[in-house]
């Protein structure tokens, strides 16, 4: 059984609109632009602005959530380079299947 580090969301910060600066337990940081992303039945409403800002951090599983259900795993926010053109090509597919 492989193991992966577990990574915690510290705090986030606004940056731009979409744009998030994520702050993890591990001192890194990542910023992240997630409107390639938003969409799909879950992630799309969050193209609003106002729905977008709510962005918390989960105090059970650390993580950035939206009062949509909306959320990310921590791992995945904390390598989003490595993650973000597949979300993104996974997002455009989404927006061709018809709901």
């Amino acid at each position: 059984m492989t193991s992966h580090p577990i990574y915690r969301v510290r705090s986030f910060q606004v940056v731009a609109p979409y744009t998030l600066s994520v702050q993890f337990d591990d001192q890194t940081e990542q910023v992240i632009n997630f409107e390639p992303v938003l969409a799909g039945e879950l992630y799309r409403p969050l193209r609003d602005l106002t729905l977008f800002n709510q962005v918390q951090i989960d105090p059970e599983v650390h993580t950035l959530v939206w009062p949509n259900g909306a959320d990310f795993d921590p791992a995945t926010l904390h390598d989003w380079p490595k993650h973000a053109e597949a979300f993104a090509a996974r997002a455009r597919q989404w927006e061709l299947t018809p709901a």
